[in-house]
C-alpha cells in the first residue's frame, strides 16, 4: 500500500468513526470547480422526519475543522427538533471560505442543486453568514429550503425567533434560581451580537437588564452601548465579569474547563449552539461551580419552530406561541436534572433521545 493510499484509508476511517460516535446517518461533500463551491452536509438522524438545519458559511482553518462543525451541528439539530416536538430530523451544512469573497448567486444556486439531489431528505435554512436573499437563490433550484422571505410565503429571518425562545429560557432559568422569572436589575453578560444577540439584547433591556457586551464589530458594540447604555468589554474579559446571567450568543465550544473557571454567575443562557466543549466534561463542571445552565439546544430552538411552521404552512402568531412553550420545558428540564443530581445539558438529552427512540418503535411496524 503506498503512502498516499494509506493516509487516505486513515482519513476514511476518522469520518466513519466520527459518524460512528454519535450514529449519523449521511455526510456528503458537495464540490463545484466552476463557482468554487465546497459544501458538507451532514444528516445526523430522520426518524422523526426530514432533515432540517441551517447552512452557514465559515472560513474553517481546516477541513477536518469544518466536519466536526458540521457533525456536531447537524446532531443538535435532532435534539431540538426532539425537544420541541417537532416532527423534524437533524442536519446541517455548511459552505468552506469566507463568505465575503466566495458568495455569489452562482455559489447559492449550485449549492442548491445539490440539496435537491437529496430529494427532500434534507432541507436547509439561513445560519452564520447566510441571509433569506441567499435562500431564495436556493429555492431557484429545490424546493428543499425553509426561511424564505415573507413576500414569497416564508417567514421571513428566523432570527428575532430564536431571540424570543432564548430570552424565554433565560427567564425560566432565571425562576428557577432566584425565584422570579423578571430580569429588571439582573446583569446579563452577552458574547456575540450578531441577528440573535441583537434582538436578545432588546428583549433584555425592555426587561430592565443591565448589559455587559463583547464582540467582534465595534461598530454594533458602540451602537448598543449609546442606545441601551450597555457596557462593552473586549473579547475574553466577558468571561470573568460579574454579572447574574452569562449568553454565550456567538460560536460553540466556548465554554471550556478554562473559561469556566473565570465565570462569576449563577446562570448560564445564550442562543449558540454546541456551547459545551465536552458534554461529559464542562456539563458537571458546571455543576460543581454551582451554574445553572440552560441546554443551548433546548433555549435557542426558536428559530427552528419558526422554518418548521414555515415547511407546514405559515403563521407567525402560531410560532411565537409554540414558542413560549420553551420556558415550560426549561424549567422541567432544570428540576429534573436538580433532583436526579445530573447536569442539565445531560438531562435535555436524554428527554430528546427517549422521544426520538419511542416513534423509532412506532415505525418499527408496516
Amino acid at each position: 500500500m503506498s503512502t498516499i493510499q494509506g493516509a487516505a484509508n486513515n482519513q476514511s476511517a476518522e469520518i466513519f468513526g466520527q459518524l460512528f460516535t454519535h450514529d449519523h446517518e449521511e455526510l456528503v461533500f458537495c464540490q463545484d470547480k466552476h463557482t468554487g463551491l465546497k459544501a458538507i452536509i451532514a444528516i445526523h438522524n430522520t426518524v422523526l422526519g426530514p432533515g432540517l438545519g441551517g447552512t452557514r458559511i465559515w472560513n474553517y482553518t481546516s477541513e477536518a475543522e469544518a466536519v466536526n462543525d458540521v457533525l456536531r451541528l447537524s446532531r443538535g439539530m435532532t435534539y431540538k427538533a426532539a425537544i420541541s416536538g417537532l416532527n423534524l430530523g437533524g442536519a446541517k451544512a455548511v459552505i468552506i471560505g469566507d463568505a465575503k469573497t466566495i458568495k455569489t448567486e452562482a455559489l447559492m444556486r449550485k449549492f442548491g442543486r445539490f440539496v435537491e439531489n437529496l430529494h427532500g431528505k434534507y432541507i436547509t435554512a439561513e445560519d452564520v453568514n447566510t441571509t433569506t436573499r441567499d435562500m431564495e437563490y436556493v429555492h431557484m433550484e429545490t424546493g428543499h429550503v425553509v426561511g424564505l422571505p415573507e413576500s414569497m410565503g416564508g417567514g421571513g429571518d428566523p432570527s428575532p425567533v430564536t431571540a424570543y425562545g432564548t430570552y424565554m429560557g433565560m427567564k425560566a432559568a432565571a425562576k428557577h434560581v432566584y425565584g422570579s422569572d423578571s430580569l429588571s436589575g439582573k446583569t446579563v453578560a452577552v458574547q456575540g451580537i450578531g441577528k440573535v444577540g441583537g434582538h436578545l439584547l432588546e428583549y433584555l433591556h425592555k426587561d430592565g437588564a443591565k448589559l455587559i457586551i463583547t464582540d467582534i464589530n465595534e461598530e454594533v458594540l458602540a451602537k448598543y452601548a449609546k442606545e441601551m447604555g450597555a457596557v462593552v468589554v473586549k473579547g475574553d474579559e466577558i468571561y470573568g465579569q460579574d454579572a447574574d446571567v452569562f449568553a454565550p450568543c456567538a460560536l460553540g465550544a466556548v465554554l471550556n474547563t478554562e473559561n469556566i473557571k473565570k465565570l462569576n454567575c449563577k446562570v448560564i443562557a445564550g442562543a449558540a449552539n454546541n456551547q459545551l466543549a465536552d458534554e461529559n466534561i464542562h456539563g458537571p463542571m458546571l455543576v460543581e461551580k454551582g451554574i445553572t445552565y440552560a441546554p443551548d439546544f433546548l433555549i435557542n430552538a426558536g428559530g427552528l419552530i419558526n422554518v418548521y411552521q414555515e415547511y407546514i404552512g405559515y403563521n407567525r402568531e402560531t410560532a411565537l406561541r409554540n414558542t413560549e412553550r420553551i420556558y415550560d420545558v426549561t424549567l422541567d428540564i432544570l428540576k429534573t436534572a436538580e433532583q436526579n443530581g445530573t447536569h442539565t445539558q445531560l438531562a435535555a438529552t436524554q428527554l430528546a433521545e427517549k422521544r426520538v427512540n419511542d416513534i423509532l418503535r412506532v415505525k418499527s411496524t408496516y
